[in-house]
């Protein structure tokens, strides 16, 4: 469940990005904000565990990002 959220999360910033660049750096903030502190919140377990609970959010911070970023680089490649 976590992976569609994502995935549509990605496709809802790309668009953003596409659509209107200059308004998607808000929405890309708070994504990633939320991300960092669901990794923070994950990291607290114990040892190698709680590396092991951050990675998928730390990724999909990293995919959120590079989404929007397309999405803008798109955008300035449009003939119009």
């Amino acid at each position: 469940m976590l992976v569609v959220a994502i995935v549509g999360v990605c496709v809802l910033l790309f668009l953003l990005g596409l659509v209107a660049p200059r308004l998607s750096w808000w929405p890309q903030k708070g994504v990633a904000k939320s991300m960092t502190k669901c990794a923070e919140w994950a990291g607290k377990a114990p040892g190698r565990a709680g590396r092991w609970c951050a990675k998928p959010f730390r990724t999909s911070r990293k995919a959120a990002e590079k989404s929007t970023q397309a999405g803008r680089k798109s955008r300035s490649k449009l003939p119009f």
